[in-house]
């Protein structure tokens, strides 16, 4: 069977997969206790209007028949009005969504750019001070949650230092650039608003730093240990032995068949932000879907909360499937393997 018929498998797979999870989330969201129509009116709100919203919401229908109407709705693109908001949900995660992408872009591209050449610095100089240094960092890294960085680098940086600003995307005085794709970096260039930008790029830094330094950690251990793994074969002997530098070698011959567990990892990694990001984005007032998906939960506000994991859900499995396409690339041997498999 061909590759793309192999990748036609996975989507209709992904599909599946995110019927699943919104049929879990959304009998979950349901069967907590607590009345959403009680909660979202408030405690002077009349058994009559209680009543009203209920019936609004179909919650005094089945289970069944409440997931078909909500199933029906997402079909049409329609995830309902936010009992927090009083606003579609589908707007919500418009207005929203940019805000948290942008954030985890950042902080995946930080992941990569940093931890990567950390771990093959740290794989070239095995052994050495400078390996254990950056295993050191690494351990550091991996064993400190995300929210912990963003408090004390808050506290250094914003507190303590007064060198950068301590909340949200903009500053008061800044002006938002005109909003054409909603990331903030984007549209300020489009612009030709450098003064933006840069203001935007100062607010970044924290979060987007605090958010990356897990990854970056998880990203320098996987680097160095495939590299230490490819350094034992046979054609890196081989290259050694031809008198070709241990830079060159470690470069050109090291890196790409040590990217291809690395790879898979971090793409995981990288999906895995958009969960961590629900804290740090707490911290630093950034005006994302994670903290909107914190102030819903908090609140109960069912039609959100379905929203928001589904949406959560769908970036895992497009960042799974863009995996896929990369690593069969890298190793063609994987991608004939996988076509073996969907066969």
């Amino acid at each position: 069977m061909r590759y793309s018929t192999f990748l036609i498998h996975r989507v209709l797979l992904s599909v599946l997969v995110l019927l699943g999870l919104s049929l879990l989330i959304f009998v979950i969201a349901r069967v907590i206790p607590g009345d959403p129509a009680r909660i979202a009116l408030g405690p002077l709100a009349s058994r009559a209007q209680i009543a009203a919203l209920r019936a609004q919401m179909y919650l005094d229908e089945p289970l069944p028949v409440q997931y078909a109407h909500y199933v029906r709705g997402v079909v049409r693109g329609d995830f309902g009005e936010s009992l927090y908001t009083h606003r579609p949900v589908t707007t919500d995660l418009h207005d929203l969504f940019p805000a948290t992408l942008e954030l985890v872009l950042y902080a995946g591209l930080l992941m990569v750019a940093v931890g990567v050449p950390l771990g093959i610095l740290a794989a070239s100089y095995r052994d050495t001070w400078v390996d254990t240094l950056v295993r050191l960092i690494s351990l550091g890294g991996v064993v400190t949650p995300a929210f912990v960085w963003a408090i004390v680098l808050m506290l250094i940086f914003a507190y303590a230092l007064g060198v950068l600003p301590v909340a949200g995307r903009l500053s008061a005085g800044a002006v938002p650039p005109p909003p054409v794709t909603g990331l903030v970096t984007i549209d300020a260039l489009l612009d030709r608003n450098p003064a933006t930008y840069l203001d935007f790029l100062r607010h970044l830094v924290l979060p987007a730093v605090s958010l990356a330094l897990a990854g970056v950690a998880q990203a320098a251990r996987l680097t160095r240990a495939s590299m230490v793994d490819v350094a034992g074969r046979p054609f890196i002997e081989a290259a050694r032995a031809f008198g070709i530098s241990n830079a060159r070698i470690a470069l050109k011959y090291m890196l790409k068949p040590s990217l291809i567990p690395t790879v898979t990892i971090l793409g995981l990694d990288f999906a895995a932000l958009l969960g961590n990001a629900f804290l740090v984005e707490a911290v630093f007032n950034w005006p994302g879907i994670a903290r909107y998906g914190v102030q819903v939960i908090l609140r109960k506000d069912l039609n959100a909360i379905v929203a928001v994991v589904i949406i959560m859900g769908l970036f895992f499995v497009v960042i799974n499937f863009l995996i896929d396409i990369l690593v069969g690339y890298l190793d063609p041997r994987i991608r004939l393997r996988q076509a073996d498999e969907a066969a």
